[in-house]
């Protein structure tokens, strides 16, 4: 399965292109609308407007072998230890080796912004960004179907 934080994400026509190859189902999760699809692999859900409430969703089910999509550091942070493969949108894969310090920055540029030491501009999504995430979603497919191939009790102890 894969799940996407779906809010603003800019990668979600080439989520499904590689779903798609792969045979994945994806569920895209937001608080707002999202544009129907005919497409039995794709799932919508619309989320309460709560604070988190589509972090929350996704967290509560994403497990081993399941692709998490989301610039969330802190919804990256559940997901990968819960044992989920977790990228954003740039694809910039977020495992074990580096969500730490992926929070850590996280959290030190938002105290930045908060003490207006810094303005917190992003930079602009560009198609270098999309051209990364599409390899990186390939790979994490390829990654997800081995892990779903192996029998169940292979895979329980994974986290």
């Amino acid at each position: 399965m894969i799940y996407v934080d779906a809010d603003a994400c800019p990668v979600k026509p080439e989520v499904i292109k590689v779903a798609e190859r792969h045979g994945l189902p994806v569920t895209f999760v937001a608080n707002s609308g999202l544009r129907p699809s005919r497409d039995p692999m794709i799932r919508n859900v619309i989320v309460s407007g709560a604070f988190d409430a589509a972090d929350d969703w996704i967290a509560e089910r994403a497990g081993a072998g399941d692709i998490v999509v989301t610039a969330d550091v802190p919804l990256a942070e559940q997901c990968v230890a819960g044992g989920a493969l977790v990228t954003g949108p740039t694809g910039r894969l977020f495992d074990q080796a580096n969500i730490g310090m992926a929070r850590a920055m996280r959290d030190l540029g938002q105290h930045l912004r908060e003490t207006g030491e810094s303005k917190g501009y992003n930079a602009a999504f560009s198609p270098r960004d999309r051209s990364a995430f599409l390899q990186t979603m390939e790979r994490l497919c390829r990654q997800a179907k081995s892990i779903q191939a192996k029998p169940d009790d292979e895979t329980k102890g994974r986290s």
